[in-house]
């Protein structure tokens, strides 16, 4: 396992495989961190156990070589998440990323912390959740992503996912802060939008980090830069 303890890397084969623990910058796909962290490690087998949205920072697990076969293993396992959510608001993507086609701003003069909380705990246990038409779903042998890009109707099915916790932290109006502890398969802009129209108001999500994946946490994941001074300082 190569985290930020890790000193060296000179016993490391990674075509045999490791394991890497990455932390994903915003603004970056997840393919383009397997992109870069193949190109710096030399190595064509580089996969990751479960996407981050490009808005979205924190935990990507990476598995070279012959450890890609390990990578369900890593998907299979409990999601933890920090981020924020803006009320009064919905856009087309349920995050950041389509903020210029934003829905006009509704009265959320009502809003609590109070009652954000109690209706944020209508969603904790098993629940039928739809996925964003902005998701890499397939449909049709395409990316939902692709066809709603290009004004097509997506019908998406909703999908069992559980959630084990989704605590409010604070409410400072329009954005409260929250912690979401999740099963593989569930959206969390989903989870944004759906407390939105459970209050009446609309919301999307208006940042994420992805604090942990098992017992995995971002606090020892490295950031890419920090992977390719490791490699550097392995071939001196």
């Amino acid at each position: 396992m190569i985290t930020k303890k890790t000193i060296d890397l000179n016993d490391v084969n990674f075509n045999e495989g490791a394991v890497i623990l990455i932390n994903k910058p915003e603004g970056w796909t997840s393919f383009k961190v397997v992109d870069k962290v193949r190109r710096i490690l030399k190595v064509k087998k580089v996969g990751h156990a479960g996407t981050l949205d490009p808005k979205a920072t924190g935990l990507l697990i990476l598995c070279t070589g012959k450890l890609t076969k390990s990578i369900e293993e890593f998907q299979n396992q409990i999601k933890e998440y920090r981020g924020k959510i803006y009320f009064g608001k919905t856009t087309p993507t349920m995050d950041m990323e389509s903020i210029d086609q934003a829905s006009e701003e509704k009265d959320i003069s009502f809003l609590t912390l109070d009652l954000i909380r109690e209706k944020a705990k209508e969603f904790v246990g098993v629940i039928e959740q739809t996925p964003p038409v902005y998701s890499a779903i397939w449909v049709d042998g395409k990316r939902a992503y692709e066809l709603a890009r290009k004004g097509k109707d997506v019908n998406l099915k909703p999908r069992k996912v559980e959630i084990y916790k989704f605590e409010i932290l604070n409410f400072v109006p329009p954005i409260a802060e929250f912690e979401v502890v999740c099963s593989k398969g569930t959206y969390v802009r989903s989870l944004a939008h759906d407390l939105g129209q459970k209050l009446g108001c609309g919301a999307f999500l208006y940042q994420l980090e992805r604090t942990k994946i098992g017992n995995f946490s971002v606090e020892d994941a490295l950031d890419v830069e920090e992977l390719k001074k490791l490699i550097q300082k392995s071939l001196n």
